[in-house]
């Protein structure tokens, strides 16, 4: 897929992940040409007691702004945004966050695929979601309510994943524009800022 004219239309990078896509965040996130034109949201599974301390540690890793999501914040193009531990975190339409406690979602909360199906409502064809490493199918419904929408689909090659499992179920059950490996998709995500 060809990214001529990409970099002028997406608002907003969905990137989901589990076990072993810390350590391509700690990868992409340093590579970042700041300032962001578009907003970066992450959600990663981990475990629900877990406290701030990953929003800090990808915060002395990048120049752009992290902030880990509270309710109601204001959508900032510009940003890196982490779900917190333990909510689903949802795009509302009026351009904020929304936490939720309701029931896990692939045995997840934070749930991937929650996120992307709604980034999906408001986003449609500006966004961008993003599989990495992880050990189950969670991301692969919302990423194909992303193509519904008119976005574009990238998955980690799940030969570099420390687990291939999660983008191997995206490639499998869902329309991926492009598989990538981390400098690819360094360079993929630096592609679509103006």
């Amino acid at each position: 897929m060809a990214q001529t004219g990409l970099s002028n239309r997406i608002r907003a990078v969905v990137v989901g992940g589990s076990t072993g896509s810390i350590d391509v965040l700690l990868r992409l996130l340093p590579a970042l040409k700041p300032p962001l034109s578009f907003t970066l949201i992450i959600v990663v599974h981990r475990r629900n007691t877990a406290d701030s301390a990953l929003a800090d540690l990808l915060s002395v890793k990048t120049n752009i702004p992290v902030k880990e999501v509270d309710d109601k914040d204001v959508i900032e193009p510009g940003m890196i945004y982490l779900a917190p531990a333990d909510y689903h975190l949802l795009i509302e339409q009026d351009g904020t966050f929304s936490l939720d406690d309701s029931e896990k979602v692939n045995y997840s909360r934070p749930s991937i695929d929650v996120t992307f199906e709604s980034a999906a409502d408001v986003y449609g064809r500006t966004l961008v979601g993003v599989i990495l490493s992880g050990a189950n199918a969670d991301g692969t419904a919302g990423l194909n309510v992303i193509k519904k929408g008119g976005g574009v689909l990238v998955a980690q090659k799940p030969e570099t994943a420390q687990i291939g499992f999660m983008p191997q179920q995206a490639i499998l059950h869902a329309d991926i524009d492009l598989i990538l490996d981390v400098y690819e998709l360094i360079e993929f995500v630096n592609g679509l800022n103006t």
